[in-house]
């Protein structure tokens, strides 16, 4: 089996969506980045905890897990989200811009069918917080069929916490421990 990945979404997770009163959460500061496709007089304002670069430098240097971007920013994610928190350039998953108008237009997450696809038969831990029921139990069903699969739904006004990574931390490692993931990945590294 191959070495699980740990995929990482950023809207809802890393940058989280404002509460009620409109704020981002008292941890998080501002920074205006220029995404591709727009203008430096046009940026985009966003909000990072700059604890969660450690902390994601702590699980990625532990290597059992292949620490890659699961998010509609693609390669910006490399170029402006990962400099900020002091992140290494990672790969990504080369999602679609797809027209859609919700989230689930069949009932779970868009990007699963992408993910499903991209994986193949690799492990994986995946952060996002716009999964569904259908997403879970694709989870457990690919999980069944021997691709061990961890799902982590942090609140989108909160974004992600030191206990999410403390289970990826955990289920990495008793994966590890139970010898299911040696070295090698599935995919050569896409970052831009």
């Amino acid at each position: 089996m191959r070495q699980p990945y740990l995929l990482l979404d950023i809207d809802g997770v890393l940058i989280p969506f404002p509460g009620d009163n409109g704020a981002a959460p008292a941890t998080h500061v501002r920074y205006d980045v220029v995404p591709i496709g727009r203008g430096a007089d046009d940026p985009v304002a966003i909000w990072l905890n700059p604890d969660h670069g450690p902390l994601l430098m702590d699980v990625f240097r532990a290597g059992t897990l292949c620490p890659t971007w699961c998010s509609s920013w693609r390669q910006d994610a490399t170029a402006l989200i990962g400099p900020l928190l002091g992140l290494p350039p990672l790969p990504y998953v080369d999602l679609p811009r797809p027209q859609i108008t919700t989230s689930h237009p069949n009932g779970y997450l868009w990007k699963r069918d992408y993910v499903d696809t991209w994986l193949g038969d690799a492990p994986a831990v995946w952060i996002d917080d716009d999964f569904t029921g259908l997403d879970h139990a694709w989870a457990e069903a690919r999980t069944a069929r021997g691709s061990a699969t961890l799902l982590i739904q942090p609140d989108h006004h909160v974004g992600l916490k030191v206990e999410h990574l403390a289970q990826v931390t955990a289920w990495a490692a008793r994966l590890s421990a139970t010898g299911v993931c040696p070295s090698g990945t599935p995919h050569e590294a896409e970052a831009a």
